[in-house]
């Protein structure tokens, strides 16, 4: 799986965007299609007059925020990751939940992943994989529609009752014919999602590919990310790996500060939360 493309610019000029915002869109020019950028690919990626991208990327560079190497390209620098390790969903939660992850990755041996939901999308915080694993082009990074992911499938189960009627509502992209872009269909398989306790999305983003997904709860019993392990479709052993993910999801929510009666209330999107 690769990261969808995202827009770097605004569809203002330059000139109708506030300083903060032609600031960030230099920041944004960059994604994982794009890690290294030269002034001018800078200047229209964010679309900012080549004299504003200048000044805005050498006050970036000054701050290290930005690098740039001998070549003349510039590349994100270590200040943004040093700030990006205090994100409470980034670095910080990757901490808590390795040991569980490799724990998961010891009794598969196939890809595991750790994602939080950011808007619409998931967002990949952790991936390890093995030399035999089903090939997946996922990055700690990377996004994807939360329909189309084992790990998305489990943070929208649990979201809001309004977020998830919008997003059913909304266009949902196809990436191979098994990928769900029905409303009515998503909303079923939400429900059983909440039902089992496990996300399974089968050959959606590619179609040699299963995942197997389960949410984690952070303290006071709210979702907050969400574990899986991917296998090959063909070789996929589901009722084998259910017990996996959920024993990993369950190790990280309690590391995280959960307990289980914490979540005796209803779930947001159940039932009960629809009357």
């Amino acid at each position: 799986m690769t990261a969808l493309p995202r827009a770097a610019g605004s569809a203002r000029t330059g000139q109708a965007r506030s300083a903060p915002e032609r600031l960030l869109s230099v920041l944004a020019a960059f994604d994982h299609a794009h890690p290294a950028l030269c002034l001018t690919e800078i200047s229209r990626r964010a679309g900012l007059s080549l004299t504003t991208a200048h000044r805005l990327v050498g006050a970036l560079t000054a701050w290290g925020a930005l690098e740039r190497d001998a070549s003349g390209l510039y590349h994100v620098g270590l200040r943004l990751w040093e700030l990006a390790a205090l994100a409470p969903r980034g670095p910080a939660l990757r901490q808590i939940a390795l040991p569980y992850l490799e724990d998961l990755y010891e009794a598969t041996h196939e890809n595991v992943q750790l994602a939080v939901r950011d808007g619409d999308e998931v967002v990949y915080t952790e991936w390890l994989s093995g030399r035999s694993a089903v090939g997946v082009h996922i990055r700690v990074g990377a996004r994807w529609p939360l329909h189309a992911t084992g790990v998305g499938l489990a943070l929208l189960a649990h979201g809001e009752p309004r977020f998830q009627e919008a997003y059913c509502a909304g266009p949902l992209a196809a990436f191979t014919p098994y990928t769900v872009t029905d409303g009515a269909r998503l909303r079923r398989v939400l429900a059983e999602v909440r039902r089992t306790g496990v996300a399974v999305s089968a050959r959606q983003v590619t179609e040699d590919a299963l995942s197997v997904a389960a949410a984690v709860r952070g303290s006071g019993g709210a979702v907050s990310a969400a574990v899986s392990v991917v296998v090959p479709y063909a070789d996929a052993r589901v009722a084998e790996l259910v017990p996996a993910v959920r024993l990993a999801a369950r190790g990280i929510s309690r590391a995280l500060g959960w307990r289980p009666e914490e979540t005796a209330r209803p779930e947001p999107g159940g039932p009960s939360a629809q009357r």
